[in-house]
């Protein structure tokens, strides 16, 4: 299986797994279990959501659009990112989002930060408070232009698209943990130690806030699936692990629901629907991952969630890897 392939099928399963979770976002599990049962293909949201209310199914939210956003910032800025331009990037963005009347808008960490930069904060001091997973779920791009062969720079990239919002040690550490794993998954190898020492060497970087090891929680988290029993383990990962907005809820949650269903990502991805919560930022990140580490999906499921929402990966793929290594990838015919 090719670099190609391995890095398509990650930025094909964000999306996938981001539109599986929209409808069931900010639900609890038990919501989810009376309203949808158990979830095998992708549904509308409710009239009466919160967020999400309306979308047909298998669109996805702005965990894509935003990995897709800095996915661009990347490949326009030769490789790195400046933060100042990303700040100004999220604002048109959300400004484009609200003219289109979508309430899935910037989460409460980046637009407390954007808003703080605008008012002439600065730079590293407007994420000092941003915690939440908002910089792990548009991370996956990092994990295409960088490999785990230089773990170092791919936490400074890391920084990069993170620092303007969520420039805090967990929040890092998180971030760092999903683009490590996805990057292992395209270089063929165990993603899970290069998602633990990235997650340390970023934990160490931004502002210190109290708050759970986020490299541990993944190792612990991962110790709650049993795939022999299933149900016991969605309940632990879903009242132990958490499935909350915190960084060090939902990311060792999209992990954890990986070791659950090893070999099978859309299992993964499935089941992170059901647990409610932040299920579509799990869902992208579970996504991501597995479709590194397996390069491949249902061919139905690919197919409905790229014509529901117009993507076109292949150029965004081409030109992440070109930034990868030394050579130029190759672009498929």
């Amino acid at each position: 299986m090719s670099e190609h392939d391995r890095a398509l099928a990650a930025l094909t399963g964000l999306a996938i797994g981001d539109a599986l979770g929209m409808p069931t976002q900010l639900m609890s599990r038990e919501q989810v279990a009376a309203r949808y049962g158990s979830i095998t293909t992708f549904l509308p949201a409710a009239d009466d959501h919160p967020l999400a209310a309306g979308m047909p199914a298998a669109s996805i939210t702005d965990d894509t659009e935003q990995a897709l956003l800095t996915a661009r910032l990347i490949i326009e800025g030769h490789g790195h990112v400046e933060p100042a331009t990303f700040a100004r990037e999220l604002v048109a963005w959300e400004d484009g989002m609200r003219a289109k009347g979508s309430l899935d808008l910037l989460g409460p960490s980046t637009k407390r930060a954007v808003d703080a930069v605008l008012a002439g904060e600065s730079l590293e001091e407007a994420g000092r408070y941003g915690t939440t997973n908002g910089a792990a779920m548009r991370v996956t791009p990092v994990g295409l232009a960088r490999s785990t062969r230089d773990l170092p720079a791919l936490v400074d990239l890391v920084v990069e698209v993170s620092l303007v919002s969520h420039n805090t040690g967990i929040a890092l550490a998180g971030a760092a943990a999903v683009a490590a794993a996805v990057s292992a998954g395209i270089d063929g190898v165990d993603p899970i130690p290069a998602a633990i020492e990235a997650a340390e060497l970023a934990a160490t970087r931004g502002h210190w806030v109290a708050g759970g090891d986020v490299g541990r929680r993944i190792l612990w988290a991962r110790t709650l699936a049993d795939p022999t029993n299933v149900e016991r383990s969605l309940d632990d990962i879903y009242r132990l692990v958490g499935t909350s907005l915190a960084t060090q809820e939902s990311v060792p949650a999209a992990f954890a629901l990986l070791a659950l269903f090893p070999g099978d990502p859309w299992a993964a991805v499935c089941a992170a629907a059901t647990l409610g919560g932040d299920s579509d930022t799990i869902g992208a990140i579970a996504g991501a991952i597995g479709g590194a580490v397996h390069g491949s999906w249902p061919t139905d499921a690919v197919e409905t969630v790229l014509a529901a929402n117009d993507l076109d990966l292949l150029p965004v793929v081409y030109g992440l890897l070109e930034l990868r290594a030394p050579g130029p990838a190759v672009m498929p015919a």
